[in-house]
């Protein structure tokens, strides 16, 4: 009877711990899979016939990396990771790549399009950034990189791809 005492005893103070052991992460909201879209690995083509590969992978069921690769046509190796921000309701990217770029986006997914923005200051005057990711299919989009200086009452496209889903 002391042995199952001590048993129960110690299997009531170690509950807490084992308990204590076991995720407690919380599931992603439903906008993390707003990007899922964009998952997997992409033939992209763009104005002269160049060509790029876009590589996309979801990690920890929040994180959409990416890994473009132009760099026969344009040199532009590029790495970002995006994630949607719960308590701002809004998406955030980070972008680098071997040119010494690093910018930073936020955004969202509306109206069938994905759209990331930043703006900066050049010359003393405010310049608007955004990609816009569009007419989306399960095996291709559209993917514009755009400017303002108006403050976004107008936008010049300034790079638009065709990404086409590798088999």
């Amino acid at each position: 009877m002391r042995m199952f005492v001590v048993l129960l005893a110690s299997a009531f103070l170690l509950a807490p711990v084992v308990a204590m052991t076991q995720s407690s992460t919380p599931p992603p909201p439903p906008e993390a899979s707003q990007f899922d879209f964009w998952l997997g690995e992409w033939d992209a083509s763009w104005t002269g016939n160049a060509r790029g590969v876009n590589r996309v992978t979801k990690r920890w069921d929040t994180v959409v990396v990416e890994e473009f690769d132009g760099s026969e046509a344009t040199g532009l190796l590029g790495h970002s990771v995006s994630v949607y921000d719960a308590g701002a309701k809004q998406w955030k990217q980070t972008w680098v790549d071997n040119q010494g770029g690093y910018l930073d986006f936020t955004g969202g997914f509306a109206d069938g399009r994905m759209t990331l923005s930043r703006s900066f200051q050049k010359d003393g005057q405010t310049v608007h950034q955004r990609m816009v990711w569009y007419d989306i299919t399960p095996d291709a989009f559209e993917w514009n990189w755009e400017r303002s200086t108006d403050a976004g009452k107008t936008w010049e496209v300034k790079w638009q791809i065709h990404y086409t889903r590798r088999e």
